[in-house]
């Protein structure tokens, strides 16, 4: 049968489960005048339905979706909100990239929040994080590291907008993240992936492998500054955290510290570096640690042999490291190898203590297909690992999995399922959480051939929704998706409690205000314009239709500041501002203030206007500025 009569016999097949319903429908309604149906009846028929439809991936226009889900944008530099099951995208959140569209990257408030790294406007950004409370995400902050440029960013779920921006000292390249569960959020922890000098200065021999080390980084979550960093031996790659507050963990490759690909997989092992934060934590309070490269961040030595860490050897290359929602197991899955490490949370104590050996905590080690890279949890006692190579998903019991280890004979393998095609990350719902609730898992996959329309050489990657409620699991649903969203979370609506309108006190634009202040403005009210020799700054207001002021002079190269301050109190009512010709434009939300300086370096008119649609006369929402040459 070629697809052409595939097709058409499925819609043979509908019409005739239609005609089969509609008619004992018909059946059902000539007999209800004998029978007539009881509330009962009703009430098991609509139960039904619900089943039915309990976990549909189709949200209908005007309803809302389960859960939000942060996606992260890969070379974008940003990170993407969408709705889970429907998977559209509702917002995307410039974090180390720039977007004309906020004019984040632009406006004064963003430059300062992006500090020294505010002149690179590019970003890799990898693994999106949400702060915890008891193990259970709180709807506070989303943490994302940006790996070309070695920083880590906060998002504040208040308002979806980046807040702080940390450029992480002596390490390159941040990699794997994730946040500390229990009791809460204190530190957000992340790798340092790649080896280098620890004085990196250029002055000391550069070819000396010895002096390179690899960085996990330690930071403050609400400071944003690292508390401390441990030097390890290897590559750290993906990282994790117990549910009980003790230990944070690791992959590690390219333990031969090599600098070439063959000098890189050498080794017949590589391994899982343990850390104990309470080890760790006493060690910097005792002044154990060194400081590099000028500043001031305490540096632990945590290579083999060291008290604040353990070094579990697992099979070459480990990627991805996950921590069952039950608190039981780390999962280090092998890449390279076809096997997960299943290590025992509980054995960390006596290893830490030297009562068994590293290879004593490991209690599994399932096959599961060829190139596993991230594992993710049900509420069933289930596992869902991503087989690159077989470009598949396998379900996987960990219960049989460690019984099969300890001998009995028991099939731990659940299903494995096709996805399209070469899948990452994948993550479940609120599988990153005490919380998991087995109903959806998103499979990030890296390529996406034949299954959309093509857009020519450079294709979208493939994001595909699967539904694991019930006992296999079953993919419903396709969504291209632009420049790698490596990663992702997902967390249930009830959690999130975001701004409709800004509050006038926002901490994101009091810089702005406090500016205002001295030059006596109340940003509010008032409609100014300063001149401080070359240097103008223009305070306006903006409600729909209409700028506060229409019209202002300003001479060839003065350095103009515009400050624009939204008075609409109803929410979605946006304004922007655009001064034509000069690269200047920036969103300006309800009840918000933001701000833009350039130079004034074209004379004659520039008009500035509205470019975010806010009203029937948007059109006519626009001012002059005359520059004098």
């Amino acid at each position: 049968m070629n697809e052409d009569d595939k097709s058409s016999n499925s819609v043979e097949l509908q019409d005739e489960g239609r005609r089969k319903f509609f008619g004992k429908t018909a059946l059902l309604g000539a007999g209800a005048v004998v029978a007539p149906m009881t509330a009962a009846m009703f009430s098991s028929m609509a139960q039904a339905q619900r089943n039915k439809i309990e976990n549909s991936p189709h949200v209908g226009p005007g309803d809302l979706d389960e859960y939000y889900g942060f996606w992260s944008g890969g070379q974008s530099g940003e990170v993407r909100i969408l709705g889970v099951p429907s998977m559209r995208e509702l917002m995307r959140i410039p974090v180390f990239n720039m977007d004309s569209a906020t004019g984040w990257g632009l406006t004064n408030e963003s430059k300062r929040i992006k500090g020294e790294s505010a002149h690179i406007h590019t970003g890799d950004t990898h693994h999106p994080h949400m702060s915890m409370t008891d193990g259970r995400y709180n709807g506070k902050y989303v943490f994302i590291n940006d790996k070309a440029n070695t920083r880590v960013a906060r998002i504040r779920c208040d308002i979806m907008k980046t807040d702080k921006i940390l450029t992480v000292p002596n390490a390159h390249a941040i990699h794997g993240l994730r946040v500390q569960k229990v009791p809460y959020t204190k530190y957000v922890i992340c790798n340092g992936e790649y080896e280098i000098p620890m004085n990196n200065d250029g002055k000391a021999s550069l070819e000396d492998v010895s002096t390179y080390r690899s960085l996990f980084n330690v930071i403050d979550a609400e400071k944003m500054e690292v508390a401390f960093q441990v030097m390890v031996d290897g590559n750290l790659d993906n990282t994790d955290a117990d549910y009980d507050g003790k230990y944070f963990a690791s992959t590690c490759y390219n333990s031969e510290m090599g600098m070439t690909l063959g000098e890189m997989i050498t080794a017949e092992r590589d391994h899982v570096v343990v850390f104990s934060l309470a080890r760790c934590e006493a060690a910097v309070k005792a002044g154990n640690f060194k400081t590099y490269n000028g500043n001031d961040v305490p540096v632990l030595d945590g290579r083999k042999g060291s008290a604040l860490t353990r070094y579990i050897p697992v099979p070459k290359s480990p990627h991805g490291l996950n921590t069952s929602p039950n608190g039981e197991y780390f999962m280090a899955a092998g890449k390279l190898s076809p096997t997960v490490s299943i290590i025992s949370i509980k054995k960390l104590d006596d290893l830490f203590n030297d009562k068994i050996k590293p290879r004593d905590a490991i209690i599994a080690e399932p096959e599961v297909g060829l190139g596993p890279l991230h594992t993710a949890f049900d509420n069933k006692g289930n596992a869902y690992t991503t087989l690159f190579l077989d470009s598949q998903i396998a379900k996987w019991n960990v219960q049989d999995a460690i019984d099969a280890h300890n001998g009995k004979k028991v099939n731990y393998i659940r299903q494995k399922l096709d996805v399209h095609y070469q899948p990452g990350h994948n993550h479940t719902s609120l599988g990153e959480t005490r919380d998991a609730d087995g109903k959806w898992l998103v499979s990030l996959s890296k390529f996406s051939k034949d299954r959309f329309l093509p857009v020519g050489p450079l294709r979208p990657e493939n994001d595909q929704l699967i539904d694991i409620s019930g006992d296999e699991m079953k993919l419903v649903h396709d969504g291209p998706a632009f420049a790698e969203p490596h990663d992702c979370i997902m967390v249930h609506r009830s959690t999130m409690k975001p701004f409709k309108l800004w509050p006038r006190d926002d901490p994101f634009f009091a810089e702005t205000i406090a500016m205002a202040k001295k030059d006596g403005v109340d940003v509010y009210i008032d409609n100014k314009v300063i001149r401080d020799g070359k240097k103008v700054r223009v305070y306006m207001t903006s409600i729909a239709p209409i700028f506060g002021i229409t019209e202002f002079k300003v001479k060839l190269g003065d350095e103009v500041t515009v400050v624009v301050t939204n008075l609409d109190q109803v929410e979605d009512v946006t304004h922007g501002f655009c001064m034509t010709n000069h690269g200047v434009q920036m969103e300006i939300g309800p009840q918000a203030t933001a701000s833009i300086t350039f130079i004034a370096d074209k004379p004659g008119v520039q008009w500035y206007y509205c470019n975010w649609f806010c009203h029937a006369l948007h059109m006519e929402m626009r001012g002059r500025m005359l520059v004098q040459a």
